[in-house]
C-alpha cells in the first residue's frame, strides 16, 4: 500500500515538473489546494524525516540483517525527496503557501533542520547524515544535500508570503528560529561551492561542476534563493517589527555588507535596498520588537510521531524487516516492474499537459517511431515523408 502512495507521489511529481515547463501548473496547484493535499504532504514528508532518524540507525545495527536488495530502503530514502521537489516546484503560488494551514510551522521547522545541515555541511566538509548500509552511503549522502537545497528554496517561497503568513509563522522564523542569522552563514559560507585541485566548483542542476574564470561572480540560483529570503525578512516592516535587532544579530547582519559589492547588485538589483536599510542598520540602534499578547501556535506533527511511537522504534524496525524490506524474489521483481512503469517514456507523455506533435506536419499523433521512440507521427505516411530529416537523429538514438 506505501509503495503505491509512493508512486502516485512520484507521477505528481514528474506532472509538477512537465506542467511547470510547460507553464501550465496552475491545474495541478488548484488540485492540491481544493483537495486540502497540502497538509497531507507535509506530515508525510516529515514522517520520511522521522524514518531516517529513528528507523534508519537501528535497521543499519541489525546484525542479522542481510537484504537481498537495498532497493526498498532507497525507495523510502527517495520518497522524501520526491515530496520537497513536489513543494519546491508548487509553493511559488500563494495559494499553495495558505493552503497548508498550520502546518505551515511544520514545515518551516523542516526547512530549519535542513538548513541547518547545510551550514554544518560547510563547516564540516560533510552532510551530517547517518551511515547507512555501504552500497547506499554515497546516494544517501548526495540525497540529503539536495534535500536539503530543495528545502531553501521552499523557505524562500514561504518568505515571499510574509505578508499573509499567520503571526506565528514569522515568530517562529525571525525570533525561535533566527532565519536572518542561519541565512548570512549561508551567505558566508556557501556550501553548494566548493575549491578542489585550485578550481572553483559550484553544485547547480543536480551536479558539481567546475566555474570558469569569467563566470565565478555570477550568482546562481541557489545565491538568489538566500538573498531573496533576506530581502523578504529584513525588508518587510512587519518583520522589522518582531525581529530582534540586539548586538549579536546586528552584527551578523552587517557581516552581508562585504558581499554587497556592485557586480552582485547588478544581477539583482532590488539587493539596493537591501545595502541601505544594512547602512541605517549600522548607525542607528533599532527599537526593542513589539511582544503581541496573543496564543502562539506551535508546531505538531514532528512531536506527536515521536510521543506516539516512543519506546518502539526497535520493535517498528524489526516488523518492517520483516514484512517490507526482506521481499522475496518474486516480490521484488514486481516492484522493479512498477518502478520501471513509473518513469517509462509511456507514463512521462500521458502525464504531460501537452499532447505529442507530429515531427512532419505539428498535428496531434499518436503513433510513435518504433524503432528511437523519440519523434511522433500522425500517420504512417508523415513518417515516411519526414524519413530522411529523421534518420541522422533516428540512427543516433536506436
Amino acid at each position: 500500500r506505501w509503495l503505491r502512495q509512493h508512486e502516485c507521489v512520484e507521477k505528481l511529481n514528474m506532472h509538477a515538473i512537465l506542467s511547470a515547463s510547460a507553464g501550465q501548473e496552475q491545474l495541478l496547484t488548484e488540485l492540491l489546494v481544493t483537495y486540502t493535499k497540502i497538509p497531507v504532504l507535509i506530515e508525510e514528508l516529515i514522517s520520511v524525516e522521522i524514518w531516517k532518524h529513528k528507523i534508519f540507525p537501528v535497521l543499519c545495527r541489525l546484525e542479522d540483517f542481510k537484504p537481498r536488495s537495498t532497493f526498498p530502503i532507497y525507495v523510502v530514502l527517495h520518497h522524501e525527496a520526491s515530496i520537497i521537489n513536489l513543494l519546491e516546484t508548487v509553493f511559488f503560488y500563494k495559494e499553495i503557501c495558505e493552503s497548508a494551514e498550520d502546518n505551515i510551522l511544520d514545515l518551516i521547522d523542516y526547512c530549519h533542520r535542513k538548513l541547518t545541515l547545510l551550514v554544518a555541511r560547510s563547516a564540516n566538509g560533510q552532510t551530517a547524515v547517518l551511515v547507512p548500509p555501504q552500497e547506499l552511503q554515497k546516494q544517501a549522502e548526495t540525497m540529503e544535500f539536495e534535500i536539503s537545497l530543495k528545502a531553501l528554496s521552499v523557505l524562500r517561497f514561504i518568505t515571499d508570503q510574509v505578508e499573509s503568513l499567520p503571526l506565528s509563522a514569522l515568530t517562529r522564523m525571525l525570533n525561535t528560529h533566527n532565519l536572518p542569522c542561519l541565512l548570512v552563514e549561508l551567505v558566508e559560507h556557501c556550501p553548494w561551492s566548493c575549491r578542489e585541485a585550485g578550481k572553483l566548483k559550484k553544485f547547480e542542476n543536480g551536479t558539481w561542476h567546475v566555474v570558469p574564470p569569467e563566470d565565478q561572480g555570477k550568482m546562481t540560483k541557489l545565491d538568489g534563493q538566500v538573498w531573496l529570503a533576506l530581502l523578504n525578512l529584513l525588508l518587510s516592516p512587519e518583520c522589522q517589527r518582531k525581529y530582534h535587532f540586539d548586538g549579536f544579530n546586528k552584527s551578523q547582519l552587517l557581516k552581508l555588507r562585504a558581499f554587497l559589492t556592485d557586480f552582485l547588485i547588478d544581477q539583482l538589483p532590488n539587493l539596493v535596498e537591501l545595502q541601505r536599510f544594512l547602512s541605517h542598520l549600522a548607525v542607528t540602534e533599532p527599537a526593542p520588537p513589539k511582544k503581541d499578547l496573543v496564543l502562539e501556535q506551535v508546531p505538531v506533527i514532528w512531536d506527536r510521531i515521536l510521543k506516539k511511537n516512543a519506546g518502539k522504534w526497535e520493535a517498528i524496525t524489526k516488523h518492517q524487516v520483516k514484512h517490507v524490506f526482506s521481499p522475496t524474489e518474486e516480490e521484488l521483481k514486481l516492484q522493479a516492474r512498477r518502478w520501471a512503469q513509473t518513469y517509462s517514456l509511456d507514463m512521462m507523455e500521458a502525464l504531460a499537459p501537452n499532447k505529442p506533435r507530429c515531427g512532419a506536419c505539428g498535428t496531434e499523433a499518436a503513433k510513435r517511431c518504433s524503432r528511437c521512440r523519440n519523434e511522433w507521427y500522425c500517420t504512417r505516411a508523415c513518417q515516411v515523408q519526414h524519413w530522411q530529416k529523421h534518420k541522422v537523429a533516428c540512427n543516433l538514438m536506436a
